[in-house]
């Protein structure tokens, strides 16, 4: 039993060496007969002559590009940087074979270094080691067509125009072309409209729309005959939502603080602070926008918007510093003018702050007041009658002084009282601050006064008015300037709103 299990595992073994051996028999042969080919094709071959029949005729280069992948876009040294496929096809006469005589053999793949190849090149190059093209093998066909497709990461310069940045659109054009044969030696072609996306890897900061190509033909000084060239035109668009949420948001958001400045109180002493704080926060932005960009006449959209929203914040600024100037106007005891008071407090106070203005007829402009001060023989007089009148009834009402009085000697306890007071006027009068005093002490202490007395008591009393009078003016000068100070403010504000729109509506209607 294992007898025949042996010679049946040797039969199969020697069956499968029998089909095996033509196979290795015929690859044996190609690969004999390929380095045989190679070594009749380059025989007498060289890579420096340009291989044509007739000299005078060109040889027709099929050029295209692929584009794998967007590497980088330097605005500020404006360099594009992409990983792109060269493809490139041509005819070389010198390389045609007849397959039958080599088993068959229709195609070889070949170092590019053992062919000639057409000196194409990145015009508008801008990688100072010129070293980004990889030397890939070509594909020879026995018609003596070359197909040769070369990876390469290529830097090109691009002229980028910054002025709708973030919302701009690029379009980078990357020029290839021979450098040394003219038209008449070569002749380069599109291999199609447009260049190849289909394998592009997606950038996170641009958007590919678009990469048509163009042939031109361009006369340099050196050669009468012009230079073929194609020109890929990349067109891109930038992705926004990345700089509208860490630049616009922001700026808009700080700028939503700029008319508040307008709304603090002027006496709160944060006007000018937060204006300046505002300031300096969009003048970060600034910075930021301006390290990115190239330094160019062509300001970006988004530094036009910084730059008149910081003129409006230094405008504000301004504008709060005079706002507390004016509300400080009160302490000079300068009355409201007639003009400021008709304009500011009774026409447009009511529109803006939502109250009328000051108390008219209160104060005039020459700072005196509508009321007069009672003179210092009316004031005598009617202490005397009040003296009468007390001895007549004998005693004081509960021991508070009399109505009339009331109206005089209490008035003595304000502030600045001893400004005015003088050595003749007795203690027991004038005593302290209280609205009440004892009825016998006052009784017996005015009985004693005479005529003199009294009328030194009514001279201080009328100073003493005087003195209140005058700060009862101050004060009100004072709540007019604030009033004013406040209906400025308000315009301002409005002002500020407004112009802010406006810019903003241009700015967004220039992207649209």
């Amino acid at each position: 039993m294992f007898v025949v299990r042996s010679r049946s595992l040797a039969i199969g073994i020697a069956i499968l060496v029998v089909l095996q051996l033509p196979l290795k028999v015929a690859e044996g042969a190609n690969v004999t007969y390929a380095y045989k080919l190679m070594q009749n094709l380059l025989q007498n071959y060289s890579v420096a002559v340009r291989p044509s029949m007739n000299l005078s005729n060109p040889i027709q280069v099929k050029f295209g590009i692929a584009l794998s992948q967007i590497i980088d876009m330097d605005e500020r040294n404006q360099i594009l940087t992409a990983y792109v496929w060269l493809r490139m096809r041509w005819n070389d006469c010198s390389l045609k074979w007849n397959p039958a005589e080599y088993d068959g053999l229709a195609e070889l793949r070949i170092p590019s270094t053992h062919v000639w190849k057409p000196d194409i090149v990145l015009y508008n190059n801008a990688d100072d080691q010129f070293t980004s093209r990889m030397e890939t093998n070509v594909v020879l066909s026995h018609t003596g067509d070359i197909y040769w497709d070369s990876p390469a990461i290529t830097k090109s310069s691009c002229e980028v125009d910054v002025s709708y940045f973030p919302f701009d659109y690029q379009n980078c054009r990357v020029t290839f072309g021979s450098w040394t044969y003219t038209i008449k030696q070569l002749e380069v072609v599109a291999e199609s409209e447009e260049g190849d996306l289909q394998d592009y890897i997606p950038n996170v900061e641009w958007d590919v729309l678009g990469m048509p190509a163009s042939r031109n033909l361009v006369f340099y000084g050196c050669c009468p005959d012009p230079f073929p060239d194609m020109t890929y035109s990349l067109k891109l668009q930038r992705k926004s939502l990345f700089y509208i949420i860490n630049l616009i948001v922001p700026c808009v958001l700080i700028s939503l603080l700029a008319p508040f400045s307008f709304y603090l109180p002027a006496n709160s002493g944060e006007k000018v602070s937060l204006g300046v704080t505002v300031l300096l926060a969009l003048t970060v932005f600034q910075l930021l926008v301006a390290e990115s960009m190239p330094p160019s006449e062509n300001i970006p959209l988004i530094g036009k918007y910084y730059i008149v929203t910081m003129t409006l914040m230094s405008l504000s600024t301004a504008m709060t510093i005079f706002v507390m100037n004016v509300h400080h106007c009160g302490p000079d005891r300068r009355p409201v003018p007639r003009w400021v008071r008709r304009l500011f407090l009774d026409a447009i106070a009511p529109i803006l702050v939502g109250e009328a203005g000051g108390r008219k007829g209160s104060v005039s402009p020459s700072g005196t007041s509508d009321t007069p001060v009672d003179t210092a023989e009316d004031t005598v007089q009617t202490v005397m009658e009040e003296c009468e009148l007390r001895n007549q009834k004998g005693h004081m009402s509960n021991g508070v002084v009399a109505p009339a009085m009331a109206r005089n000697l209490p008035r003595l306890s304000f502030t600045g009282f001893d400004t005015c007071k003088t050595s003749f006027m007795p203690d027991d009068v004038l005593r302290g601050r209280n609205m009440t005093v004892d009825a016998s002490t006052t009784q017996s202490a005015l009985n004693g006064l005479n005529k003199s007395e009294l009328s030194t008591i009514a001279k201080n009393v009328e100073c003493v008015a005087a003195y209140i009078q005058e700060r009862a003016q101050e004060k009100e000068i004072q709540g007019d300037w604030a009033k004013v100070a406040k209906v400025i403010d308000r315009i301002f504000m409005w002002i500020f709103i407004f112009v802010g729109a406006i810019i903003s509506i241009l700015i967004l209607t220039k992207v649209i």
